[in-house]
């Protein structure tokens, strides 16, 4: 695998959003919901950079069922948030076609937040299909599949410390491994 972001580099890159994050909220409380479970890892550097007082939810959202894309997306978890009137963080693992973000998006502007901001760790480049852009990104990466930090393929992957791009060779060796 191809290594794009060490470890060093990911630290640096979490830590200036926490940053630009602390300037934006300053001491106002937020919530921080995360989309599962590619942002968990991001979820975990990131709360340890904000000052402000915070609460975490965590919602799942997919349009996978048993391996196919449905093209429907299920979202768990949204009937339990309690965001009305409350400054909200939606953060995800990567921005590609843009629709799970865009999604999410508009239902928990259903729940009338009193503002909502996007923040992913990953923004690929070229691949958007929506209008929606983050408000925040750590990076942004060419049209490449990868993995680590949270990203996965077939559930493998995300504990590595690092941002990889996963070639056909790295694919054949991970089939090969799982038979």
């Amino acid at each position: 695998m191809k290594i794009l972001f060490d470890q060093e580099q990911i630290r640096q890159g979490i830590t200036q959003l926490g940053s630009k994050l602390n300037e934006q909220y300053g001491q106002s409380p937020i919530t921080v919901v995360a989309i599962m479970t590619g942002s968990l890892v991001m979820l975990a550097d990131l709360i340890r950079c904000l000052e402000m007082p915070l609460r975490i939810s965590l919602i799942r959202a997919s349009s996978y069922r048993g391996g196919i894309s449905s093209g429907e997306l299920h979202v768990e978890e949204l009937q339990r948030l309690d965001i009305q009137d409350r400054d909200v963080l939606l953060i995800d693992d990567i921005f590609d076609t843009g629709k799970t973000l865009l999604e999410v998006s508009k239902r928990l502007e259903d729940l009338r937040p009193r503002s909502l901001k996007t923040a992913v760790f990953l923004n690929k480049q070229g691949t958007s299909q929506v209008q929606l852009k983050p408000d925040f990104s750590v990076f942004d990466i060419p049209n490449k599949f990868v993995v680590g930090y949270g990203l996965d393929y077939d559930d493998y992957y995300r504990n590595l410390p690092y941002v990889a791009v996963l070639e056909p060779s790295d694919l054949e060796q991970h089939h090969a491994a799982s038979r």
